[in-house]
């Protein structure tokens, strides 16, 4: 025979749970109702890097567009230390309601694999939202230098006795594995890394002609060009950068699949709702389309993003193993 009992406690129990998640509901909302109303009070944008960098330009450069379109605030918070991991793992550990985001560059893509004593964010473990800005890289030469085209310089490639000294604007940033997989695409010949402490100092000795070449992305670099201080060789972009009309393209010069884009995208923590991250990657993509925001990105020589969630996941996942086996086979080190 059951116990009456017992049932009647299990009934009381549930109707007090029932009651107490009514009251919730009432008090708070449903989550599904809470998603669907996103965004309530202000959103941060948290940008890894100081202020004044690509990445940051990108991030303000958008506010005004998303908070014309979420109804809300949207407020940049530059987190900046250890090759943006800081702002990276703020983020990574945010609670799942849309109220922080990360604009990520493409070094979270690479930084796990080229540091080796810090533990850091793993990129596949972000929600991808869109794309936020692309910017092919560009190879250089001084302005000095006799080499006028990538047919020359990979003959001062291949004879220079020793091989050539080479820039990057660190260890184990996009200009560095960058230079290495074009090295592995020529053969393999000897190359010297040259690392320097950000872009200004490292595109100074080669403007000076202290080292012979360095990649760099078209906007950080594209100053220096149109002054003549430094020659464009190519642009590892898909197309020609309508800042640099008359810069051939890897894929002119030869060298096929190689497209590497400074892309930097529009990141939620892990587990972000499907409603939030369509009203946040709607709100981007409008954004985007806005006249004077994409002359501003067009004229620093960068590109405006844009796009689906499913692409910036794509870019984000075979950018990962793409500079993963490029750092394995080189050894290359941050720390």
């Amino acid at each position: 025979m059951p116990n009456s009992t017992l049932n009647l406690r299990m009934t009381r129990r549930q109707a007090i749970g029932a009651t107490l998640a009514t009251g919730a509901t009432l008090l708070h909302g449903s989550p599904a109702l809470a998603q669907a109303d996103w965004p309530t009070k202000p959103v941060t944008l948290v940008v890894g890097y100081p202020p004044g960098g690509q990445t940051d330009f990108i991030a303000r450069a958008l506010t005004a567009g998303l908070q014309s379109s979420l109804g809300q605030p949207v407020i940049v918070d530059n987190k900046a230390g250890a090759n943006g991991a800081i702002g990276s793992e703020y983020v990574l550990q945010a609670p799942a309601d849309g109220y922080r985001l990360l604009a990520g560059n493409v070094a979270i893509t690479i930084a796990p694999h080229v540091y080796t004593k810090a533990k850091m964010p793993d990129p596949l473990k972000f929600t991808p939202i869109g794309t936020m800005l692309t910017s092919g890289l560009v190879l250089l030469v001084p302005a000095t230098s006799p080499v006028k085209d990538f047919k020359q310089f990979v003959q001062m490639v291949k004879e220079t006795k020793g091989g050539i000294d080479y820039a990057t604007s660190g260890a184990g940033g996009i200009t560095h594995v960058t230079t290495e997989i074009l090295r592995e695409r020529l053969g393999k010949p000897s190359m010297n890394h040259v690392a320097y402490k950000g872009s200004g100092p490292a595109a100074m000795d080669l403007i000076a002609g202290r080292v012979a070449a360095m990649f760099d992305a078209v906007s950080v670099v594209s100053p220096f060009i149109k002054s003549g201080q430094l020659r464009a060789i190519m642009t590892t972009s898909k197309t020609r950068v309508p800042a640099l009309p008359d810069v051939p393209t890897a894929a002119e010069c030869g060298l096929k699949d190689f497209e590497i884009y400074a892309f930097i995208g529009l990141y939620g923590p892990p587990n972000l709702p499907p409603a939030i991250i369509k009203r946040a990657n709607a709100a981007l993509n409008t954004a985007l389309v806005d006249p004077a925001t994409r002359k501003a990105i067009l004229e620093r020589g960068d590109e405006p993003g844009g796009g689906t969630p499913e692409a910036l996941a794509n870019m984000t996942r075979d950018y990962h193993a793409m500079f993963g086996k490029i750092v394995k086979e080189n050894n290359i080190q941050a720390d």
